[in-house]
């Protein structure tokens, strides 16, 4: 076996926000309730639809749909300058985007607001233009970067006064997240993170069943909102949701549609 040199590595943007993230959610009690949902219909559905979206795009709209319908989801923790709850008025969902950025994989976030109201082929689009496009052409991406290069007190100062102004915190860091690593053949347990909920699935079964996890703040919400928002978003999958693949599937795709293969049905997660 070959030996290594020993060395040191200074931290890179994108490291530095991940540990300032974590920093953040220091003071949450983090819950992760799971659900075992049956979603076959709608795999066909996908797999019939010409755009074929991936299911980030799918289950984002549709828990979209349930938190804007609960106002509870839309929730957060003010800690600072008393403890206290905001509600916010609109969703806006704080999405992880792995990029390679200075030859490195790294993880982002793209904010993206009211997705309810969008249909699945414009958050589809979305989502690749936030994948694909250069890193410097993504506002997010870019304002995240220019963010990193503050020194740590300046950036800890502004996570707190940011995490603890109510019209800033929804618009900037989000009202719920969606984090989904199932795509690469593992998923999470329960993912950390600032925010009141976070929604994560883990890898489909061949009979299209997957288990959903909410991680969310039980200083928030309690265990009985949670398993409700989660029979209530496996509702909406095969209702609005699978109403609309099937409305669309006749429409000329948007970007190159995905090859019909056994990957292709449960794939894109």
């Amino acid at each position: 076996m070959p030996r290594h040199a020993k060395r040191t590595l200074p931290l890179s943007l994108p490291r530095r926000f991940i540990i300032d993230l974590l920093w953040a959610s220091r003071a949450i009690e983090a819950v992760t309730f799971e659900r075992r949902m049956h979603l076959a219909p709608l795999v066909a559905a996908r797999l019939e639809n010409k755009v074929r979206p991936g299911w980030c795009a799918l289950f984002t709209k549709a828990y979209a749909v349930v938190c804007a319908r609960r106002q509870e989801l839309r929730r957060a923790y003010l800690a600072f300058p008393w403890p206290r709850l905001y509600e916010s008025p609109r969703n806006v969902a704080a999405i992880a985007i792995e990029r390679t950025f200075a030859n490195e994989k790294a993880v982002f976030i793209a904010h993206l607001r009211e997705p309810e109201r969008r249909s699945l082929a414009d958050i589809e689009t979305w989502l690749r233009r936030c994948r694909y496009d250069p890193i410097d052409q993504i506002g997010s991406f870019r304002h995240l970067l220019q963010f990193m290069r503050l020194p740590r007190p300046l950036r800890r100062l502004a996570w707190t006064i940011g995490l603890n102004w109510p019209r800033h915190r929804g618009r900037r860091f989000g009202t719920f997240g969606v984090s989904v690593t199932a795509s690469l053949g593992a998923a999470a347990v329960g993912v950390p993170g600032p925010l009141t909920t976070i929604l994560h699935y883990g890898i489909f079964e061949p009979d299209g069943s997957i288990d959903v996890r909410l991680t969310f703040d039980h200083r928030v919400l309690d265990g009985g909102v949670v398993a409700r928002a989660l029979r209530e978003l496996e509702d909406v999958l095969h209702g609005e949701i699978l109403t609309e693949l099937r409305k669309d599937r006749a429409e000329e795709p948007s970007f190159p549609s995905v090859a019909r293969s056994p990957s292709a049905l449960l794939g894109m997660q």
